[in-house]
């Protein structure tokens, strides 16, 4: 199996060390997930508790991909078990998908956080801590080979789609890719969580279902 590394995020970025470097010999997503709890890619790997590795429906024809696990996820090791996970199962279900027949990911599996008093509060991934962690998420790809894939949130449609890629732009379409006949890029249920305003917080979640939605369509 051959992963091409490169992205159009990190063409300016040298990179000494990625995931990349801890790739096992067998081609498999449990050999992978077990690869990935030794990774020290990327100094993220020092704060975090473990690595947040991809799972689901190991040839799942929809994979979900978010931007990097939060507080829960960090503890339990699994990826959308919080609050905007538990948002998503919802808009999963509204969509008339079924969450265990998907595959969830992030493009960066070390959760990433800044203190604020005791909490632990999400903080956004560079470009180098994304091109590091990036072969991750190509052998989940790899192995998974997706029909569909949704990105969730800003972050991981950039990771998909190039850093000039817009999100509130391309919401509600289908977009040609490499790794998949189709990506859809929707909002992160996080944006939903953190929304001030009621109106918002609607607006957002009514998105994420028309947008998953259609991302079920493309299925047929």
């Amino acid at each position: 199996m051959k992963f091409d590394t490169s992205t159009s995020m990190d063409r300016t970025h040298t990179i000494s060390r990625s995931a990349a470097d801890f790739f096992p010999a067998a081609h498999s997503l449990n050999a992978f997930r077990e690869a990935a709890a030794l990774c020290e890619g990327c100094a993220l790997f020092r704060r975090a508790t473990q690595t947040v590795f991809g799972r689901g429906a190991a040839h799942a024809s929809m994979m979900l991909i978010g931007e990097v696990p939060g507080d829960r996820e960090d503890r339990e090791g699994k990826p959308f078990v919080g609050p905007a996970g538990k948002l998503l199962g919802e808009a999963l279900a509204d969509a008339g998908l079924n969450r265990q027949e998907v595959y969830l990911t992030n493009a960066v599996k070390h959760f990433k956080w800044e203190a604020r008093g005791k909490r632990r509060l999400h903080a956004k991934p560079s470009a180098r801590e994304i091109a590091a962690c990036r072969p991750w998420l190509e052998a989940e790809l790899e192995l998974v080979k997706p029909h569909t894939i949704v990105c969730l949130g800003a972050t991981a449609a950039q990771a998909m789609l190039g850093n000039r890629f817009r999100l509130t732009q391309h919401l509600g379409e289908l977009l040609p890719s490499k790794w998949s006949r189709y990506i859809v890029a929707t909002y992160h249920p996080s944006s939903a969580l953190r929304a001030p305003e009621l109106a918002d917080r609607r607006r957002i979640r009514e998105q994420m279902i028309h947008d998953l939605r259609l991302a079920a369509k493309s299925l047929r």
